[in-house]
């Protein structure tokens, strides 16, 4: 089965916008990078610090990032095996633009 996601390339404007919507839209994936940003780096960590997120969408954000070389997965080859999430370098470079969305979220939520 082909899991090709339906909008990942494209942008036939050549928009940075619609590439970095492409890359990072929708409601969980921001979401996701800034918990595993905050520490909560395994998939039990995450799903408690993102309540509604079902366990499948999670799973399929994780491997969307992962595909994305936005965040980097490990595996610990032990028991019970244990598989922890880091941001990678290049997705490190979102971190500005995501703390200025929390910013302007906070801003505007006392508004």
């Amino acid at each position: 089965m082909d899991n090709k996601r339906k909008n990942k390339d494209f942008n036939p404007y050549n928009c940075g916008v619609t590439h970095f919507l492409n890359k990072v839209g929708g409601k969980w994936k921001v979401l996701v990078i800034h918990g595993i940003n905050n520490g909560y780096n395994r998939f039990s960590l995450l799903q408690k610090a993102i309540p509604h997120i079902s366990k499948q969408m999670l799973i399929n954000q994780l491997k969307e990032l992962v595909e994305d070389k936005i965040i980097e997965r490990t595996e610990f080859v032990q028991i019970p095996p244990r598989v922890e999430y880091h941001i990678s370098a290049y997705g490190k470079t979102l971190l500005p633009v995501i703390l200025t969305i929390q910013e302007w979220g906070l801003k505007d939520m006392k508004a």
